[in-house]
């Protein structure tokens, strides 16, 4: 269990759209002193969730079937939507046992790390309704499959390992997603888009002692650097990954943050009305309209003193409202 001194998040959910500036903060955050970070931050030494690995998975699944001239499972294309948005909640389950894997830290040695993945999405799929669309495949196309993505499935169990901790004292989770609507879509947002859907998935461990930093960027603005960031070579990188515009204009083409903080029963949180409770989750707002945040993309060894600090005092200004909602709740 985390162990951590009063004045430290215990979760923060790092929300924003994509190419907003939420790896380059994990990545900032991961190269500061720990001592630094917590007194003027709130945040313990991080450990790193991020449902983007899954998609990617999901996505080499597809390109996969393709090869064994199979029907597609999860998207119809490789610049493609999902066929079915409710897998934004399939991510949260998943993220939900990597969570309780961190925290317990669970041993997992499976004999194929691949076909261990396709149980655990398949199981998450059914935990919204969903069917276990890879325990319907014919067992030689699935094992086939698992053949041909075993090395990934193996890097993506050996990233999560490796997040496990000796002890959790004063630590932080950052736990980072991004969700959305389609362009043109009136707010609220419809199930199953948005944040408003995907929150009612993550599990009451989380909800009880996360927050919420929100990057906010418009979603042109979005579009603009996800297309600068791309990086074709290295399309399973946290840091450079694109995503589609046909994706961002389905599925990122508007967010509906902002909405539910206007909305939420308490200033300064966002309601989430689940598992039979309602909780009220502390939120800071920071603005990255103006990219703050792409200079700390670089080899931490180019940062500059003076960088550092003006980013350090307007992330501060957000990390104390948070704070100060969630020392209360």
């Amino acid at each position: 269990m985390l162990n951590n001194d009063k004045n430290l998040f215990d979760i923060v959910l790092l929300f924003a759209l994509p190419a907003s500036g939420k790896s380059e903060i994990r990545h900032f955050l991961a190269n500061i002193e720990p001592e630094r970070l917590q007194q003027e931050f709130h945040f313990g030494e991080t450990l790193q969730l991020d449902d983007f690995p899954y998609v990617h998975f999901m996505r080499r699944i597809d390109q996969e079937c393709d090869k064994l001239e199979h029907e597609r499972i999860y998207f119809p294309s490789d610049e493609a939507p999902m066929y079915d948005a409710r897998d934004y909640g399939m991510l949260f389950m998943l993220l939900n046992e990597d969570y309780h894997n961190l925290i317990n830290r669970v041993e997992i040695k499976p004999d194929s790390a691949a076909l261990w993945m396709f149980n655990r999405i398949d199981n998450a799929s059914v935990k919204v309704d969903m069917l276990p669309r890879l325990g319907l495949i014919n067992s030689e196309v699935r094992n086939k499959l698992a053949l041909a993505l075993e090395k990934e499935a193996s890097d993506l169990l050996k990233a999560k390992l490796n997040e496990y901790p000796e002890n959790f004292d004063n630590k932080t989770i950052v736990l980072e997603a991004a969700r959305g609507g389609k362009d043109g879509s009136t707010l609220p947002l419809q199930d199953p888009e948005g944040y408003q859907f995907s929150l009612r998935y993550l599990c009451p461990e989380i909800l009880e002692k996360a927050c919420i930093l929100y990057i906010d960027v418009t979603a042109e603005e979005s579009r603009r650097k996800n297309e600068e960031r791309t990086d074709p070579n290295d399309p399973g990188s946290i840091l450079n990954h694109g995503v589609s515009l046909d994706v961002m204009l389905n599925d990122y083409g508007i967010c509906d943050m902002k909405y539910l903080i206007e909305n939420s029963e308490i200033k300064d949180t966002i309601t989430v009305k689940t598992h039979g409770k309602t909780y009220y989750l502390p939120i800071g707002v920071f603005d990255n309209n103006d990219d703050k945040t792409t200079y700390f993309r670089q080899d931490v060894s180019l940062w500059k003193e003076d960088k550092i600090n003006e980013f350090f005092a307007d992330v501060k200004k957000v990390t104390d409202v948070m704070f100060e909602n969630y020392k209360n709740r």
